[in-house]
């Protein structure tokens, strides 16, 4: 490897933002010479510089740039930064849904030798002055003039903020230091392009560029520094696994999942930039129920969607499932069948079944069309757990989901599973040039997965002790997950290590497969959560589907129509929460979906022996779930203390 670009530096990790570190060069793939992401950008646009790179709808009409336009325009937003006075190693905060803006603001804080920092726009303005704070950022951009207020509360409390810019519509009351974006682009038009050429002529490829924050799900979030090379390297090799899907300046995303988050940032931004693709935006209601539209006009080929986002599309496409009867319904199940089977002898080796043509005209390429991905050849699906029975219900469709594993911590993705080498169960093997091992495995071969590549991240912001925490003397990250690694290198995630659930009797009980098999068995069950660490049983909290009110996606009292069609199922005419709890008949039915449930477990110390129905489903406005819909344990733990203490008062 060459070190064009590369400080002289032996240890593994820092802390201090404007350090070094020494990358953890592999072989071939992870041998590959280090470039800045300006290289890395430039790169493309030397080679596609007429290409679209990106495209957003603004009053029903499709706006684009080119890859020059693009570059360009990070490269103006640069220069407007450094006008306003930021410095190498500070950052600049963006928060706001997806946009092209967006994109500008995190790379132009980079070309400027800042550090890009995203915050959700789910934060309240406490987490947003905690970030930025902690990130020492010297601009913030934000969205709209409802993120402005938040930063506007806490202004106060940002010693190193010197500008506010917001990107979409009118600043409601004009005020020092805060700027439109127009007319913050207009700010260094007139610095001299050698002072900018200055700063990216300085930049370091084992240097931070970009900070991502965990979710605080388990505990104070912490800044994950990444960088250049984190970033640059992670895309080349995620690439090399899809090169024969992802051909050069061909491939088409829509950017629909928070920014704030490694995985949206690592394959809407650079992976589509090595690869020379094209992203479109998706609206900001693209979760209540527009993003199919985008999907019908972006016809995407390459679709990520976190577990929840499948989910709801299964759902959906089970509620329309339910009105099909006579013929149309025998050919639909007739047709799953055949794509089931066909998939599955593909993973063998094999070929499709007799069939597959008429079952592809009649069911697949139809269910396809109507979900905008109809030349969609790479389905992944990341950033939590997904259940077995949805990658199956997809596959019966020949949408073959193909699950990654990873964390902020490793620049998004580490392990993938894709067309050339896939297992159903496991969240794939290590990416080229990269590594894994478990820890101190039991004698089923679980342990901790500790992982080593130039995807590691340098540690976390001024934290020096969770930094040595988590890392190995010889350089490897402790994911903090539990899984264990098969002869063909696959790996299955069996729990996760401050969730693992220890019984008063001793018995260690990982609760997102005991959780996976409640809902199986009960489709009515939104969400779940085990408890019973250092209790004498385990117990469950329950939600019910509900519908959810399209703006604030706050849970409604009304049952969803999936829950409805389980109700009258089993006989029972509740249409609320409130009738659903008190049905005497549902109550039954729930109890006989536990035990079905804790027929599949691994023992009998893994059997629910208490349940409850929660008034009302968790949600992000909840603060049950994070950006990502991911389950915050310690949030619901303290939410509903008193309902737990009661599951254990008589013990």
């Amino acid at each position: 490897m060459e070190n064009n670009n590369v400080l002289p530096e032996k240890t593994f990790s820092t802390v201090e933002r404007d350090g070094a570190v020494q990358i953890r060069v592999g072989e071939g793939i992870g041998a590959i010479e280090t470039q800045t992401i300006p290289d890395f950008f430039k790169n493309t646009v030397d080679k596609i510089p007429n290409n679209t790179a990106l495209c957003v709808k603004i009053n029903n009409a499709w706006i684009k740039w080119t890859y020059q336009q693009y570059y360009d325009s990070c490269k103006t937003t640069a220069k407007s930064f450094i006008k306003l006075g930021l410095q190498p190693h500070y950052s600049v905060c963006i928060m706001g849904f997806n946009s092209p803006e967006w994109f500008f603001a995190d790379l132009g804080a980079i070309f400027a030798g800042g550090i890009g920092v995203g915050i959700y726009t789910t934060n309240n303005a406490e987490a947003c002055q905690f970030i930025a704070a902690d990130s020492k950022a010297q601009v913030i951009v934000v969205e709209n003039t409802a993120y402005l207020k938040k930063i506007l509360q806490v202004k106060d409390q940002l010693p190193d903020l010197k500008a506010i810019v917001q990107y979409s519509g009118e600043i409601e009351t004009p005020q020092d230091n805060v700027y439109t974006w127009e007319d913050f682009m207009k700010l260094g038009e007139d610095l001299p392009e050698s002072e900018l050429e200055e700063r990216m002529n300085n930049l370091a490829a084992n240097k931070c560029c970009s900070l991502v924050y965990t979710s605080g799900t388990t505990g104070v979030p912490k800044g994950v520094m990444l960088s250049h090379d984190n970033l640059v390297w992670t895309a080349i090799s995620a690439s090399k696994v899809e090169e024969k899907r992802l051909i050069f300046g061909k491939n088409r995303a829509v950017s629909f999942l928070p920014l704030s988050h490694i995985a949206a940032q690592a394959l809407d931004i650079y992976l589509s930039i090595n690869n020379g693709g094209t992203i479109y935006f998706a609206q900001p209601d693209a979760l209540k129920g527009t993003l199919v539209a985008t999907l019908k006009e972006a016809k995407p080929t390459t679709f990520f969607g976190v577990p929840r986002v499948w989910e709801k599309m299964m759902e959906k496409m089970k509620e329309i499932g339910q009105n099909t009867t006579g013929l149309k319904l025998k050919i639909a199940r007739w047709a799953k069948g055949v794509g089931y089977r066909g998939n599955q002898n593909r993973f063998q080796g094999g070929s499709v079944p007799y069939g597959w043509t008429i079952a592809n005209f009649l069911v697949f390429s139809k269910v396809k069309q109507a979900l905008g991905l109809d030349q969609c050849t790479n389905f992944i699906s990341g950033a939590a757990p997904i259940a077995k029975d949805t990658i199956e219900y997809f596959m019966g469709l020949d949408i073959v989901i193909h699950e990654v594993y990873g964390l902020s911590e490793c620049t998004g993705p580490h392990t993938v599973n894709y067309e050339e080498k896939r297992k159903i169960g496991s969240v794939g093997s290590c990416l080229p040039g990269l590594q894994m091992k478990i820890d101190n495995p039991d004698e089923d071969g679980n342990g901790e997965i500790l992982i080593y590549g130039r995807n590691i991240c340098m540690g976390y912001l001024e934290q020096t002790e969770k930094t040595q925490e988590t890392f190995t003397k010889d350089g490897y990250l402790r994911t903090g997950d539990i899984g264990q690694i098969d002869d063909n290198g696959f790996l299955s995630i069996t729990g996760r290590s401050k969730e693992i659930i220890i019984t008063a009797g001793g018995e260690n009980i990982a609760p997102v497969p005991v959780e996976d098999n409640v809902k199986e068995c009960l489709p009515c069950i939104s969400n779940c959560m085990l408890l019973g660490d250092k209790r004498k049983f385990l117990s469950i909290l329950l939600t019910v589907k509900t519908e959810v009110d399209p703006d604030t996606t706050v849970p409604l009292e009304k049952l969803s129509n999936p829950t409805l069609q389980w109700c009258k199922s089993i006989g029972s005419n509740a249409t609320t929460v409130q009738e659903f709890s008190d049905d005497e008949t549902v109550q039954n039915s729930i109890q006989e979906g536990i035990n079905a449930a804790n027929k599949k477990a691994v023992s009998r110390a893994a059997n629910i022996q208490k349940w409850k129905m929660l008034p009302t489903d968790f949600s992000i406005p909840g603060e049950e779930l994070g950006p990502t819909l991911k389950l915050k344990r310690q949030v619901v733990t303290k939410k509903y203390q008193s309902i737990i203490e009661e599951f254990y008062k008589e013990h």
